[in-house]
């Protein structure tokens, strides 16, 4: 398991958490909660000894399995299967296993008959690990995160942002973890996959702690929760449900509010008293100490919680274009033999709005890619029109320069714009002070989200391509984004796994994916949404 002992967690100079003392127990279902920015995925890195604290002290008893956000995975030649199977140390005898099957399978008798002794020996070999067992456990979890047998034969090079992130999500819960840490951990999960999940750490048996904002996980599976209050930069522990946990914190805020309101009258009243005395000599020492009295009653108090700031979502005014600033014609992708999708057709109109759906692995943020001229298609071509200025929003961040600081990246994507309007936009989007000068590589998922909707707004884009645009953020930052989409003047094109985003857009056109089959968009495809 794991105890927290006076953790300190900065972001630079900025402190993010003090003096934090929690244990994750066999049993904890912790949700850890706070708005964007306030050091969830900080406080999971440090957990899972990723990064260190500024002060303090973590220790770990037992494994544990960590799913960041943006997984990395050094070698991108590896199968799948795999790096699923490295979780248990299986991966470097199962391969051996297929090498050796080869070698059998040769014409040479005495090759054939080293590869047989050799095959007896890395299957008793992997017997003894856990071997078949385990790979029909690893079958029964990839087959419920949607990972087929022909996608886990191909090198993780070859998958989508997505699939990878499954392929990471089905290695840790293979894992055998004593602790798991997961972050987001229903981003790129169909709705089936989504069920299935909550189901198996609700029946987890070990400790976990998860950021989500998945409601019905969180109300499902939660026993416990941390509470990061980025105003007072402590963490409130909630050893109650999640419903419960709600109930508790709208009291909370209401009695802190209460306090300072009651605090306030006193402060008032003694400074008010003090005024007059403070007039005559005999009674100015008397009016010094209600002073002190009164400041010491202000900074005594809990602090009101401050309600969470929320990024000013707007899209740019799009710049003038053509009828048509955006088409493609025969587009199709494949990866080795595997074939994605075919004979893709598709015409964007100055302002119209198209959803594309699919299943997972169908080439929806492929197509994308190719949209937006990052990805390369096998055959036919994109044709951009006059004027067209084409935004992406890519679900994996990759258009961020994780080297660069947050303001680098900005005059990057917005180069003809001044300092001051840079920084004015990167300060509706949450991004002042200190924070401008952090390299993007550090930034949690939500404000990765920020930062990428922050170079759309700069880039007077006149098409958006969104690729989940409303993936890890809060309650009130999808709100924005949902208002933005319905006030956006000009044209967009959309995958997104969230319907109340899908029904802000309300498209004119839905095109089916891997089938490119086009249509009118009817409430009949609305039900697809959560399935695509």
């Amino acid at each position: 398991m794991i105890t927290v002992t006076n953790l300190e967690l900065r972001a630079g100079a900025r402190l993010l958490m003090d003096e934090v003392n929690f244990r994750i127990d066999k049993g904890d279902k912790i949700g850890l909660v706070g708005r964007n920015g306030a050091g969830k995925t900080t406080m999971t890195k440090v957990l899972a000894g990723q990064t260190l604290p500024a002060d303090g002290q973590v220790t770990r008893n037992g494994k544990v399995g960590y799913l960041p956000q943006d997984p990395k995975v050094d070698d991108m030649s590896q199968l799948a299967k795999d790096r699923i199977f490295s979780a248990r140390g299986l991966d470097g005898v199962a391969r051996k296993m297929r090498e050796t099957q080869e070698q059998m399978a040769s014409e040479d008798s005495a090759v054939q008959a080293k590869a047989m002794r050799r095959y007896d020996r890395l299957e008793a070999e992997f017997i003894a690990g856990g071997g078949y067992a385990a790979e029909s456990e690893a079958a029964t979890i990839t087959h419920n995160l949607a990972l087929p047998e022909r996608l886990l034969e191909q090198p993780l090079s070859t998958l989508s942002g997505g699939q990878r992130r499954r392929v990471e999500l089905a290695r840790i819960l293979f894992s055998d973890a004593d602790t798991m840490l997961l972050d987001e951990p229903t981003n790129h999960l169909d709705h089936d996959s989504v069920v299935w999940l909550r189901e198996f750490l609700k029946n987890f048996q070990g400790g976990l702690l998860v950021i989500s904002h998945d409601v019905e996980l969180m109300e499902l599976v939660v026993n416990k929760v941390l509470y990061l209050d980025a105003n007072r930069c402590v963490i409130d522990v909630y050893n109650m449900s999640w419903k419960n946990y709600l109930m508790q914190r709208e009291q909370d805020d209401a009695r802190r509010k209460r306090e300072r309101a009651n605090a306030e009258k006193k402060a008032g009243a003694l400074m008010a008293q003090a005024e007059k005395m403070r007039a005559k000599a005999t009674k100015a020492v008397a009016a010094q100490q209600m002073i002190k009295r009164a400041e010491r009653l202000m900074r005594g108090l809990e602090a009101e919680q401050v309600k969470d700031k929320v990024a000013a979502i707007r899209f740019p005014e799009p710049a003038p274009c053509g009828k048509t600033p955006l088409s493609a014609e025969g587009l199709s992708k494949s990866y080795g033999s595997l074939e994605i999708f075919t004979n893709v057709d598709l015409v964007i109109d100055r302002g119209s709005r198209v959803v594309i759906l699919g299943l997972n692995g169908a080439g929806k943020t492929t197509l994308l890619r190719m949209l937006a001229g990052v990805t390369q298609p096998d055959t036919g071509e994109v044709i951009f029109g006059h004027g067209a200025k084409v935004g992406y929003f890519a679900q994996e961040h990759e258009i961020l320069d994780g080297e660069r600081s947050v303001l680098e990246n900005m005059r990057t994507a917005a180069p003809d714009l001044d300092a001051t309007r840079v920084r004015t936009i990167l300060g509706s989007f949450l991004f002042s002070g200190d924070d401008v000068e952090k390299p993007a590589a550090v930034l949690s998922g939500g404000e990765k989200t920020r930062l990428s909707l922050a170079t759309l707004v700069a880039s007077q884009a006149n098409v958006l391509l969104l690729d989940e645009p409303t993936n890890n953020l809060d309650p009130a930052s999808r709100e924005e984004i949902l208002n933005a989409l319905q006030q956006y003047e000009g044209a967009i094109v959309m995958v997104s796994h969230d319907e109340g985003a899908v029904e802000a857009l309300d498209p004119e056109r839905v095109l089916m994916l891997p089938d490119a089959i086009e249509d009118l968009w009817t409430k009949e495809y609305q039900d697809l949404i959560s399935l695509a």
